[in-house]
C-alpha cells in the first residue's frame, strides 16, 4: 500500500513510517523542513512538500496514495481550540480527495472524549461528548461529515503517549513544574490519565490501515490509567523536585490552559481495540520512562 503520512516527522508519526515501511508499504511523508526531509528519506519514505494550513497541498498529496494516516496537529496547546477547529478543516480536505473509494483515511483524536459513562473507562463504543465540551471531538465531527459523502474513515483515540523524551500532555506539565520549582497534583491525585509507548502507538495506526474498517473507532491504550500523583511523583524523583498536591481552586493559577485537564479522571480501555485488530502492546509503561526522563534540548 501506498500511504500518505500527515506529521511524518513528528515523534509518532517518523515511528508510524518506520513501522509502515518494514510492514512492506510505501510512504508519502508531509514534511516542510529541509533538516526533517533529509531524516525521513533516510528512513527510505517519499518526501512530500506541504502543510497542513495549506489544503491544496495536502490534497495532492492524498490523491497520489492508496490511504491516508493523518497524524499532524499544532501542539501548540494555548490556542487549542483553533488548532482543533483547524483540524476539522483538514480532515474535510483529505476526505475530499478520497470520496467515492474504498481508500482508508485514518484520524486521530484523543481517548477523552468518549469518557461518557461515570467510573467507567472510556471504550471505543462509547457515546462520545460534542466539540462544545471537549474541542478534539471537532476532529471526529469531521469523520462523520467526509464519511456521509463515501469516505471511508476510522478514527485512533490518542492516550499519553510516551518515550523519555516525549509524554503527550505531560511534556508541557513537566516544563511548568521546573519553572515553578514544584511537582503537584490535584487533590488526592487518584485522578487517571490513560497512557501508552510510542512504538505501540506506531503499530497501531499500521494495524488500522490494512485493516480499513469504516468508521471503526480504536484506542491506543496500553495502560488504563496511571494516577497523577504517581505520574507526579516520578517526575519530582527524577529532578529532584518537590511533590505537593494543590487544590481544586489553585489549578488554574499553577497549570494555566492544562488546569481543564490536570484534574480530570480520564482512564479509557482498549479491549474492542486489541480484539479486533490483535494489537498487543509489548513497550515500556509510562512510569518507567518517566524515570528514564531525558530533555530533547539536551
Amino acid at each position: 500500500m501506498r500511504v500518505f503520512v500527515t506529521g511524518a516527522t513528528g515523534n509518532i508519526g517518523s515511528r508510524v513510517v518506520k513501522d509502515l515501511i518494514a510492514a512492506g508499504h510505501q510512504v508519502i511523508g508531509l514534511c516542510r523542513s529541509e533538516e526533517k526531509a533529509a531524516a525521513l528519506a533516510a528512513a527510505g519514505a517519499e518526501v512530500y512538500r506541504g502543510s497542513i494550513a495549506d489544503p491544496d497541498s495536502l490534497k495532492k498529496g492524498a490523491a497520489q496514495s492508496d490511504g491516508v494516516i493523518h497524524l499532524a496537529f499544532n501542539h501548540d496547546f494555548s490556542r487549542f481550540i483553533q488548532n482543533c477547529e483547524d483540524d476539522s478543516d483538514v480532515v474535510k480536505a483529505l476526505g475530499s480527495v478520497l470520496a467515492g473509494s474504498d481508500r482508508p483515511l485514518i484520524i486521530t483524536s484523543g481517548t477523552p472524549i468518549a469518557n461518557t459513562v461515570p467510573g467507567e473507562p472510556a471504550r471505543e463504543d462509547n457515546a462520545t461528548v460534542g466539540s462544545d465540551r471537549h474541542p478534539r471531538a471537532a476532529s471526529e465531527e469531521a469523520a462523520a461529515v467526509v464519511a456521509a459523502d463515501g469516505v471511508n474513515v476510522s478514527v485512533v483515540r490518542l492516550p499519553q503517549v510516551h518515550d523519555p523524551i516525549t509524554q503527550g500532555l505531560i511534556t508541557p506539565a513537566i516544563a511548568m513544574f521546573r519553572e515553578k520549582g514544584a511537582c503537584a497534583y490535584v487533590g488526592d491525585g487518584r485522578n487517571r490519565w490513560p497512557a501508552a509507548h510510542v512504538l505501540d502507538v506506531a503499530q497501531l495506526y499500521r494495524l488500522a490501515i490494512e485493516k480499513a474498517e469504516p468508521n471503526a473507532k480504536y484506542h491506543a491504550v496500553a495502560e488504563e490509567g496511571v494516577q497523577m500523583r504517581d505520574i507526579a511523583e516520578a517526575i519530582g524523583e527524577r529532578l529532584k523536585l518537590p511533590v505537593k498536591s494543590i487544590a481544586l481552586e489553585e489549578a488554574q493559577a499553577f497549570f494555566g490552559w492544562l488546569s481543564m485537564f490536570a484534574a480530570h479522571d480520564m482512564p479509557a480501555s482498549s479491549a474492542q481495540t486489541r480484539e479486533k485488530l490483535g494489537w498487543q502492546p509489548t513497550g515500556p509503561g509510562l512510569i518507567a520512562d518517566l524515570e528514564q526522563l531525558r530533555f530533547a534540548e539536551a
